[in-house]
């Protein structure tokens, strides 16, 4: 059995991206986060599973907390994965953000960065 637990379709406004236009004016991030439990038996204890707030709180703090703008959403994901990789039941984590309003060459296309984690 394996359990999962996810956060999908998360939108979060800020000012982040490689070049420096984008710093200016807030645009849309979509987070998409899904981590796999090693708690095989939860017995409707949320401390051995991961609270979904837990990974809004996450997100919230990469994305709102930043000194400065983060540049790459490579970067964003890997924020993300060293907070929530802390909490012990979690054994893996996928990490997908979008970007709809990147700054493409032409219209079309949607901007997507995925991350890969597990526990050793």
């Amino acid at each position: 059995m394996t359990i999962r637990v996810a956060l999908e379709a998360y939108t979060v406004m800020a000012k982040h991206g490689y070049y420096t236009h984008e710093h200016e004016n807030d645009q849309p991030f979509i987070f998409s986060v899904w981590a796999t439990i090693s708690n095989q038996e939860v017995n409707e204890k949320l401390d051995q599973t991961l609270n979904y707030a837990d990974i809004q709180i996450a997100i919230d703090h990469v994305m709102f907390e930043s000194k400065n703008p983060i540049l790459l959403m490579e970067t964003m994901a890997q924020k993300v994965v060293d907070i929530l990789c802390e909490i012990q039941n979690v054994a893996a984590l996928h990490v997908r953000i979008e970007k709809p309003e990147a700054p493409l060459p032409h219209p079309g296309g949607l901007a997507v960065v995925e991350l890969e984690w597990a526990r050793n």
